[in-house]
């Protein structure tokens, strides 16, 4: 089964990338998920199911020790193409 995750961490700042997110990014980024698109107001990344749920449980760790006090997260199971 493939998923889609969609994230983003709190509090914002605009200035600068805050630790959560820079800590987020980075666990999406290492974890071999295909179409990752890393933006300052949401991030995407899909792939198989295992890979995608390991990455979101060490996101929300990380995230969330790293000074997140809000990840809001949308996990969705993408359709099989039919020829």
């Amino acid at each position: 089964m493939r998923l889609r995750v969609e994230f983003t961490t709190e509090p914002f700042d605009l200035e600068e990338a805050p630790a959560h997110a820079v800590a987020a990014r980075e666990v999406i980024q290492k974890a071999q998920l295909d179409a990752v698109d890393v933006g300052p107001f949401g991030n995407t990344a899909e792939g198989e199911s295992g890979p995608v749920l390991a990455a979101v449980a060490a996101l929300l760790r990380d995230s969330l020790e790293a000074g997140a006090t809000r990840v809001s997260l949308q996990v969705n199971v993408l359709g099989e193409e039919t020829p």
